[in-house]
């Protein structure tokens, strides 16, 4: 599993990349990508189109991120899932908190 990060020209706008398996193995490297990013992202876009699965460990991080983000007033996306993936974010509910696109 790899996790990558690339600011949008704007800066404002930051697209973190999963690949392969999300589960806690990743808990670190993502944690520390958004942590370490520039106060001006207001926009997180997590694109997982070559992501092969998620567990419960990552729905709790994508809420860390959440959090981290502003909560309430957060944006952030979640685009390009497969259909595993999407279904579970369905069955999860994270389509009230989350944008999936």
């Amino acid at each position: 599993m790899t996790v990558s990060a690339v600011a949008n020209d704007n800066g404002r706008e930051m697209i973190i990349k999963i690949t392969g398996r999300f589960d806690f193995s990743s808990h670190q490297e993502f944690r520390q990508i958004y942590e370490n990013a520039s106060p001006d992202i207001k926009v997180y876009i997590i694109d997982m189109c070559d992501a092969t699965y998620l567990d419960s460990s990552a729905l709790g991080m994508l809420l860390l991120l959440r959090d981290h983000a502003g909560g309430d007033h957060s944006e952030i996306r979640i685009v390009n899932c497969n259909e595993d993936v999407r279904k579970i974010l369905t069955i999860s509910n994270f389509g009230q908190l989350f944008r999936i696109e």
